[in-house]
């Protein structure tokens, strides 16, 4: 399982959501996506995404100031 760290800070909703979109689109099932954030947004953004689009988020973190989402790569309902 490979873990992509995406750089999300200083940006506004909605380009964490697609950097984290654009991430998965490239990376096989079972792979973690990483987007530290400083839009506070994202914290319910990237969740929101996920579900839709079938992606389970693993973690949610706030630390220093940084919002910490960790989505799973999720292809056809498994895992």
């Amino acid at each position: 399982m490979s873990r992509q760290i995406i750089d999300c800070r200083r940006l506004l909703c909605p380009m964490p959501v697609i950097r984290v979109q654009n991430a998965i689109e490239l990376l096989p099932d079972g792979s973690l996506v990483e987007a530290i954030c400083t839009d506070p947004g994202a914290l319910n953004d990237i969740p929101a995404w996920s579900r839709i689009n079938g992606h389970r988020v693993v973690e949610t973190q706030t630390v220093d100031g940084e919002y910490i989402v960790v989505v799973e790569v999720v292809r056809d309902g498994k895992s």
